[in-house]
């Protein structure tokens, strides 16, 4: 069996407070989201595997959750050296000189300004000032998507940043039939749109690929196979170990097929055909939401038995 204690790839979504309140919002965040106390963060780091080629710290918005996050990135620190490159995911709002240096300092190497759309408060109104700021420090934005290259991250780690927004083929996709999107009816109704097999989605958070990093989800301290999460967590972090919890579904058929990034042939271990799932989903016009009914009524994630 794969020695799960390595991971390529680890996005960690630590809190969802937030300084703005988009309306595509998958999780929820803003000024009154979810948090988890700095205990809970310091288990989920002790229960993460041995080694990892990188950690995406995101939200919410980080920044917004200052004195967590600084505490987070000592920690990492403490138990990965510098074999791990780290990389923050904030709007860039709240972001200036001091906090760039000190971020810097305890060892982010990678910033990704998600916020150039119409849907973040600034708008992308601030990233002539971000550049400036970036370049002040040496900070190169050459690179603008450094997540797919494997090589941006198993190696060396310069310091980066780069940027996207939101659009209606993608980031208001497959995975955001979720949260505020769905309560502002925003969400993209296309059953053909396959966010599984993307980055981001479930495919290859066990075995990778040769374009496609090994990548888990925590969402807080919820395990998943991929950012939106699937109906019930995979484990807790908080008090299971990441490696174990992997372990557990390598060799289900039902987490090997997400692994393949292949929803619609989740089921068929169990009875539930293709030709049932592309039916649901076409009818549910969102995979994501197909995925939501799959483990709602035909398999039990806790116990790994069908309904």
């Amino acid at each position: 069996m794969k020695n799960f204690n390595h991971i390529e790839s680890i996005y960690w979504v630590f809190t969802q407070l937030c300084n703005d309140h988009c309306d595509h919002c998958y999780n929820l965040s803003g000024p009154q989201g979810e948090r988890i106390s700095e205990e809970d963060c310091l288990a989920i780091i002790t229960n993460l595997p041995d080694s990892a080629n990188r950690i995406i710290l995101s939200g919410g918005e980080p920044l917004a959750d200052k004195k967590t996050l600084y505490m987070i990135l000592d920690h990492l620190k403490e138990k990965y050296a510098n074999k791990t490159q780290i990389m923050l995911q904030t709007n860039g709002d709240l972001l200036n000189e001091e906090i760039l240096d000190t971020l810097i300092k305890k060892g982010v190497t990678r910033f990704d300004i998600a916020s150039i759309d119409r849907y973040h408060k600034a708008a992308g109104g601030r990233l002539m000032l971000l550049a400036e700021l970036f370049d002040s420090r040496g900070v190169n934005g050459d690179e603008k998507e450094p997540l797919i290259r494997k090589e941006n991250y198993l190696n060396s780690f310069p310091l980066s940043w780069g940027y996207w927004g939101a659009n209606e083929e993608l980031w208001l996709g497959g995975n955001w039939a979720r949260g505020r999107a769905m309560q502002k009816n925003i969400w993209m109704k296309n059953p053909d749109h396959n966010f599984c097999s993307i980055l981001s989605g479930a495919i290859g958070f066990l075995n990778g690929g040769d374009n496609i990093p090994q990548e888990i989800s925590i969402q807080l301290w919820k395990i998943n196979p991929c950012c939106p999460g699937t109906k019930d967590a995979l484990g807790d972090a908080r008090t299971d170990k990441i490696t174990e919890v992997l372990k557990k579904v390598a060799n289900d058929p039902i987490f090997k097929m997400l692994d393949e990034g292949n929803p619609y042939k989740m089921g068929e271990s169990i009875g539930v055909t293709e030709e049932y799932a592309r039916k649901r989903c076409g009818e549910l016009k969102n995979v994501c939401l197909w995925c939501d009914e799959f483990f709602d009524k035909h398999y039990d994630i806790k116990t790994l038995k069908s309904k």
